[in-house]
C-alpha cells in the first residue's frame, strides 16, 4: 500500500485537476488551492454549484460539466457532501480523490467521508483521506508536512 507521500507526489504529478469546493470569499482555502495549481500550471477547473466564476474563471457546478478527462478531484466541501463529489467521480472515472483535512484542526475543518474513503477503495480509485496539496507545494506547508510527520500525524 502506498504511504502518503507517494499518494501525494503520483497526484501532483497530474495535470488535470479539479478542486471543488471553491468559494466566494476570495481567502478561503479552496480558493488558495485552486490558485497555487494555476500558478503552477496545472489545467484546473474550479467547482461550486453556487458560482459562476471565480477571478474571472469558469466555475463549473459539478464534475459532469467539466471538459475532459479529469486526473484526480481534490475537494475542500463537508463530508456529506464529498459522499456525493466521490459517486461522481467513479462515475466519470476519475483515478485520483483528496479529501483535505487540516491536520491541526481535526475533523472540525475536514472532508474526510469514511463511507466515501470506502467507495473509492472499492473501485481502485487512489483516495487521499486527510492532509493538504499545500504541504508539497509551499515551503510553510512543506515544514508543516515535516512535523506532522514527526509526530505521527500525517494520513495514513
Amino acid at each position: 500500500m502506498a504511504t502518503f507521500n507517494e499518494m501525494a507526489k503520483d497526484f501532483l504529478a497530474q495535470k488535470n485537476i479539479a478542486v471543488v469546493g471553491v468559494s466566494r470569499q476570495s481567502s478561503e482555502a479552496a480558493n488558495l488551492i485552486y490558485k497555487t495549481f494555476k500558478g503552477k500550471g496545472y489545467q484546473v477547473y474550479a467547482v461550486n454549484p453556487k458560482m459562476d466564476t471565480l477571478e474571472g474563471d469558469k466555475v463549473y457546478p459539478d464534475l459532469k460539466s467539466v471538459p475532459g478527462k479529469l486526473d484526480g478531484v481534490f475537494m475542500m466541501t463537508r463530508p456529506e457532501v464529498s459522499q456525493q463529489v466521490v459517486q461522481e467521480c467513479l462515475e466519470l472515472g476519475v483515478p485520483r480523490v483528496w479529501m483535505h483535512e487540516n491536520a491541526l484542526a481535526g475533523p472540525a475543518n475536514s472532508s474526510v467521508s469514511p463511507e466515501a474513503v470506502q467507495a473509492c477503495q472499492e473501485q481502485g480509485v487512489t483516495v487521499i483521506a486527510g492532509g493538504c496539496p499545500m504541504m508539497f507545494m509551499e515551503f510553510g506547508h512543506k515544514c508543516m508536512r515535516l512535523i506532522l510527520g514527526m509526530m505521527g500525524k500525517l494520513p495514513k
